[in-house]
């Protein structure tokens, strides 16, 4: 495939390099596939962030200005609506309840964000062909972004991916390749990435990192546009529905920098919310490269993985980490539904994660939370046991 000739995007002013958010080693900016160079030596791997010099408060704050890459949205993603969900509040019994909903993005998920810069990224440093991992959201959104840029995307799956997968994906022009298993995935990615045929968008590499860190910077913009929204009342509580915790350090970090810059004195709680304990047993005392099994219907949060970066995450913000019994998803996801919102099984675990924090006293009735409601539920594989009734006249 031949890559239309395009002008390179120039990096935003403000960084001034990379940073491992585990040993604080200090690069240049480039492509660290595999995280941090020292880290991955010593078999600790963790990933690299950009450092920025943000601006002082008192400058108006515009979002984009402090991402990646300072640049218009490409296929019109981000400024998600906050959803207020009063009567949903009632039920759980808490102050204030709200939604951010990245399902209003281009390709129904917060993945938009991510593949929007990662795909900069590559138009930028020339990279012909980008690959990601993925069955369902992420390799949708890439295969989507990288159709826009003209450039060729590989999504490597397995066998079970669905047919509405499949053929949003096909539809986009992207190239499928199924292995045997979900990790020979990441082998075939490995293979690849190392030789420079494909340039990744997310982790290859067990222990895990991260995603490509020019895409995870996308997410500090849902913590920006957050800020924004709010102004009347700030929230003080953040549920993220997560695996290996690309949203949830984003989300943390941008609040974060903005209470670096003098934004914000007071930033909220983020917590994690997963399908079984792995973060959980880490925050207790395992180690973060331990394999955590479990199986879920809530496939975007499945993996066996944590990075170092949800823990970064929790750190920075004070948070927690929740994991949630299924069935109770399933009847907040229904919940949600009756609201307007119908979102994926896996958004909908954030709900579920609010509900048990605050069973355990660590959210406070007289709290503000957050639900990130990262993808909507219409791209889900419906089953049926009764047919429609027919209208009888």
């Amino acid at each position: 495939m031949t890559v239309p000739a395009i002008d390179p995007l120039p990096l935003n002013s403000k960084i001034v390099g990379m940073r491992c958010i585990r040993c604080q080693a200090c690069f240049p900016v480039a492509d660290y596939l595999e995280g941090c160079p020292a880290c991955l030596a010593s078999s600790l791997p963790s990933s690299l962030v950009f450092d920025y010099r943000l601006a002082a408060a008192g400058a108006p704050f515009n979002a984009r200005e402090w991402l990646v890459y300072a640049s218009d949205p490409q296929l019109g993603e981000g400024d998600t609506p906050l959803v207020e969900l009063p009567r949903l509040a009632s039920d759980v019994g808490i102050a204030r309840l709200t939604a951010k909903y990245e399902g209003a993005n281009p390709t129904g998920s917060h993945k938009d964000r991510m593949s929007a810069l990662f795909i900069q990224r590559a138009k930028s440093a020339g990279f012909p062909t980008v690959a990601i991992a993925s069955s369902g959201n992420a390799g949708v959104s890439l295969a989507a972004y990288a159709a826009a840029a003209g450039i060729e995307c590989v999504v490597v799956t397995t066998e079970k991916m669905t047919d509405n997968w499949r053929r949003a994906i096909e539809m986009h022009g992207a190239r499928l390749i199924a292995t045997s298993t979900v990790d020979d995935r990441w082998h075939l990615i490995a293979g690849k990435a190392r030789a420079g045929e494909w340039y990744p968008a997310t982790n290859y590499i067990i222990p895990a990192v991260g995603s490509n860190p020019f895409g995870v910077d996308g997410y500090r913009a849902i913590a920006f546009e957050m800020f924004l929204q709010w102004q009347d009342a700030p929230a003080t509580d953040v549920l993220v529905p997560t695996s290996r915790g690309d949203v949830l350090w984003g989300v943390a970090r941008g609040f974060h920098d903005l209470r670096q810059a003098g934004y914000l004195t007071d930033v909220p709680r983020v917590h994690a919310v997963e399908p079984f304990p792995r973060i959980e047993r880490v925050l207790s005392g395992e180690d973060y490269r331990t394999l955590f099994s479990g199986q879920t219907l809530m496939t975007s949060l499945g993996g066996s993985t944590v990075a170092y970066q949800a823990l970064d995450a929790l750190r920075m913000a004070g948070g927690s980490a929740v994991a949630v019994n299924e069935p109770a998803v399933i009847e907040d996801q229904r919940r949600l539904a009756l609201e307007g919102l119908y979102l994926e099984l896996s958004s909908a675990s954030a709900l579920t994660g609010l509900r048990s924090l605050m069973k355990r006293n660590v959210i406070p009735a007289g709290a503000h939370a957050v639900l990130i409601a990262t993808s909507h539920g219409y791209k889900e594989e419906p089953s049926f046991t009764a047919p429609i009734p027919i209208f009888s006249g």
